[in-house]
């Protein structure tokens, strides 16, 4: 009965033998990567004009889509979206905690006890978005302040320069998800196990997220209309477009998108880790997501 269990480990140390050989040899360890499953990073990055980037968790990214949409729906600027996102990534982690100093709770780390709310309702991210919004538009001018200012004079933190640190990441993502740096943003992300709930994945976030449906839903999948969105109009119609494909991609970790059409560039999530936007045929028309 002894023989048996002895088999893995002398397998083991084969193995072992085998790596310890390569790293000796030099050259061979390359040919060795094979041997390893090769996983998909499961993460989102911004790149600027500049080449430089901007990383976070498909998670995180997720949470930052919903900041900056409900920047979108409440038609305020980028900048303002820029300031939430780094200020919950000081605050949170950009997750929705539920858990922090004394009541702090939420992605904005927002305290009952002075009167941000129910414990249920600064966890619902939604309410406390649209709660770090109503404190940051009562700043006036708040879009010419640093980062580390609006978010203090919002959050009265005891650490009011730590939001300095994460204005990078803040002004990167917000750029990308409002649509003024388009095709900046991807995913890597593993392919899902479920694809059949898609549609109405993507119409639950929509509706969440924005306030709008899905312009149609057919075999090729679902389409959003930019011209929908709050505050969309002729002049910045490609800037939403880019807005909602670039969300369209940033919460495809909840809604298991895994390809996303506009224009004449598609993200395909298939590809893992070296999904990027890349050139496609037809092109769709102007103010066209489509989804899938």
């Amino acid at each position: 009965m002894r023989e048996p269990a002895r088999r893995p480990r002398l397998l083991s140390r084969a193995l072992l033998g085998v790596v310890v050989l390569a790293l000796a040899t030099g050259g061979v360890v390359l040919g060795l990567t094979w041997l390893l499953p090769q996983r998909t990073a499961n993460a989102c990055t911004v790149t600027a004009e500049d080449g430089s980037t901007a990383t976070i968790d498909a998670d995180q990214a997720d949470n930052a889509a919903l900041i900056t949409a409900v920047a979108l729906r409440r038609e305020l600027p980028a900048r303002a979206a820029s300031i939430a996102i780094a200020t919950a990534v000081q605050e949170s982690k950009l997750r929705n905690i539920d858990y922090g100093d004394r009541d702090s709770l939420g992605l904005f780390q927002q305290r009952p006890s002075q009167g941000w709310g129910t414990p249920e309702q600064v966890m619902d991210p939604v309410y406390a978005t649209n709660a770090f919004y109503d404190g940051l538009v009562a700043v006036q001018g708040y879009e010419a302040l640093p980062i580390t200012e609006a978010a203090q004079q919002v959050q009265r933190s005891a650490y009011p320069d730590a939001y300095a640190d994460h204005e990078p990441e803040g002004r990167a993502f917000a750029s990308a998800l409002s649509g003024h740096s388009p095709a900046a943003l991807t995913c890597r992300l593993p392919m899902p196990e479920d694809e059949a709930t898609v549609a109405e994945a993507v119409a639950g976030r929509l509706e969440r997220d924005f306030g709008v449906a899905p312009s149609a839903t057919t075999d090729e999948g679902v389409e959003i209309d930019a011209a929908s969105f709050p505050g969309s109009s002729a002049a910045t119609l490609d800037r939403y477009t880019w807005a909602a494909a670039q969300w369209s991609v940033a919460t495809a970790s909840v809604t298991g998108v895994t390809r996303v059409h506009v224009g004449d560039q598609v993200w395909d999530r298939s590809h893992g880790n070296d999904a990027q936007w890349t050139d496609a045929e037809p092109a769709l028309a102007p103010g066209t997501v489509r989804v899938s």
